[in-house]
């Protein structure tokens, strides 16, 4: 990467962190480009060099923390010794709710729009190349399954709504209970969906 390609990278971050913060802190209808160019220390016109709009910085956002979220989840499941696809599924699923009750910015960005079709939109359209891609790894996984399943894609995306909907109420309202009591209830209905789409 030349020093050119470096300062271009140096800037589309700083637009992109900048962005978070800000989206974070006062919610993406009260910011504005003159506000995220302005704390990042860039001209308006710098900002239109890598994105069309606001809404188009939040995907691209959603689509970066996304995978650094998913990337993180399935590192760990890396070092654990599980074999099955629904252990795997399982295992992330409960590290990436652990990994969103304790980041309450990372909430507040991706999980109000948390569903399968925005993910899988924002990392098919937004993901950069450094980005975890995690629907190959997602195929790959069921690929190599022994158990195999139907319809793979319509049981992530009955999981990941399910999921996303019950861990964003517990972590934000306590709702119907914490967290911790919840888990062993999102374990159970996860496994109980993979069950049903057993061939």
């Amino acid at each position: 990467m030349g020093k050119l390609d470096i300062n271009k990278k140096l800037k589309r971050d700083s637009l992109l962190n900048t962005s978070f913060e800000l989206f974070t802190s006062q919610g993406i209808n009260q910011t504005s480009i003159s506000d995220i160019v302005k704390k990042a220390g860039v001209a308006k016109g710098t900002f239109y060099l890598y994105f069309k709009d606001k809404y188009d910085i939040r995907n691209r956002l959603i689509a970066r923390k996304s995978s650094q979220l998913f990337g993180k989840a399935y590192a760990a499941l890396m070092h654990e010794h599980v074999s099955s696809v629904e252990d795997k599924v399982v295992f992330m699923v409960k590290h990436i709710l652990s990994e969103l009750s304790r980041d309450p910015k990372l909430i507040a960005l991706i999980y109000k729009d948390l569903s399968w079709a925005l993910f899988k939109e924002a990392v098919t359209n937004y993901s950069d190349e450094d980005d975890e891609n995690f629907l190959s790894i997602i195929e790959s996984m069921f690929d190599h399954s022994d158990v195999k399943y139907k319809n793979h894609e319509v049981m992530m995306f009955l999981i990941v709504e399910m999921v996303s909907s019950a861990g964003y109420s517990s972590i934000v309202y306590n709702q119907p209970m914490p967290l911790d009591e919840l888990m062993p209830e999102l374990e159970t209905a996860v496994r109980s969906i993979m069950k049903t789409y057993e061939e």
